[in-house]
């Protein structure tokens, strides 16, 4: 016998049953990412609310930071690793190749849909390069450090890195290459620096542009990397145990010879000249550099302007003495690129193409 009472109560229990389902199925949407935290800034203290300098980095480990940031648990399903506890002035070679390594591994598991890195931010772009130049996945990897220390009034840390995870778990973010997000901007690894030593808006693209905002919560691209990167690059370093060293020299008025012959004697099998202007060489170096040359070293022209185009055979005859230009990368990118190219040829020609494609 048709009973309404029973009925409506089974019909609340399924109405219950399909909420519960709905809940269940946008939990389940939510992205997986990892963030693997190096030290830095964004996990360091100060003696008080008001200490913005002269504070102490890398003293909060990776479950405090996520766990000072609830918010977190909105935006994706997050997991923590320690990789590091450095000063990111201290990052290395050897730092670059185990953290590129880990995150390639991370990234070939079905249950990993981005990486969040957490960074000193002295060192932040130039592992954001390297890193841009050797995932092996289109999938998202988003470098964020912070400016001030979590202890700081102000502290522009926790809203960084949601804005990160936020980032590594949206699908406008894949397939756009490594990106650094700090002060709700979105910037590609290439090209992105530090343009000042204190200030939250540090991190800037100086003439190329930032690539987008995060602005209520979700990412806007408004520009995309055209170089060559993570999936489509020609570099493997998964075999690799030490890199070869590449070294800058500095150029500037009355410049010495000094430093350049001494890191040639040092065993550089790549120098990275920054020159004044368009890396123009003072005569007193250009010798040295030549000889430098002959030897084997390749010699790449930078500038240590930070902007613009260094121009082949612009200040110097680079095809008569065998040198390369290094295209819009600044110095420390330069070096990047030439210790990653010098992995695959000593050809100058070939090394002056992969400056044009990365």
């Amino acid at each position: 016998m048709f009973n309404p009472v029973r009925a409506r109560c089974l019909q609340s229990l399924l109405a219950c049953a399909m909420l519960l389902s709905s809940y269940a199925g946008a939990a389940e949407k939510l992205a997986h990412v990892t963030i693997l935290a190096t030290g830095g800034t964004i996990a360091g203290s100060g003696n008080s609310s008001t200490t913005t300098v002269g504070y102490t980095a890398a003293t909060v480990g990776v479950d405090r930071l996520i766990a000072a940031v609830p918010e977190l648990a909105k935006v994706a399903d997050v997991k923590g690793e320690q990789v590091f506890q450095i000063a990111s002035e201290n990052m290395s070679n050897e730092h670059w190749l185990t953290l590129a390594k880990r995150v390639n591994t991370l990234l070939a598991q079905p249950d990993v849909d981005g990486i969040v890195i957490t960074h000193g931010t002295d060192t932040l772009e130039e592992t954001a390069y390297f890193l841009d130049l050797t995932v092996k996945s289109k999938k998202p990897v988003v470098l964020v450090g912070a400016m001030r220390p979590g202890t700081a009034l102000s502290a522009d840390g926790p809203i960084n890195l949601y804005n990160a995870v936020l980032l590594a778990a949206s699908q406008e973010a894949v397939g756009k290459g490594v990106l650094v997000a700090l002060n709700d901007q979105i910037h590609a690894a290439r090209d992105v620096t530090k343009t000042n030593t204190s200030t939250p808006d540090s991190f800037k693209t100086p003439e190329l542009g930032l690539l987008g905002y995060i602005q209520g919560s979700k990412p806007y691209f408004y520009r995309q990397p055209t170089r060559k990167h993570t999936a489509d690059s020609e570099f493997d370093v998964s075999k690799l145990s030490a890199l070869p060293q590449v070294d800058i020299v500095y150029g500037y008025a009355n410049v010495s010879p000094v430093a350049l012959n001494a890191l040639v004697a040092a065993g550089a099998k790549g120098i990275i000249h920054a020159g004044v202007g368009d890396g123009s060489l003072a005569t007193s170096v250009k010798a040295g550099l030549v000889e430098a040359r002959k030897k084997g070293v390749l010699i790449v022209r930078s500038s240590r302007v930070g902007q613009g185009i260094v121009a082949r055979n612009g200040e110097a005859n680079d095809d008569e003495l065998d040198f390369v230009a290094s295209d819009t990368l600044n110095p420390q990118k330069a070096r990047i690129l030439l210790m990653l190219a010098l992995t695959k040829t000593n050809d100058s020609k070939q090394i002056q193409r992969i400056f044009y494609t990365y």
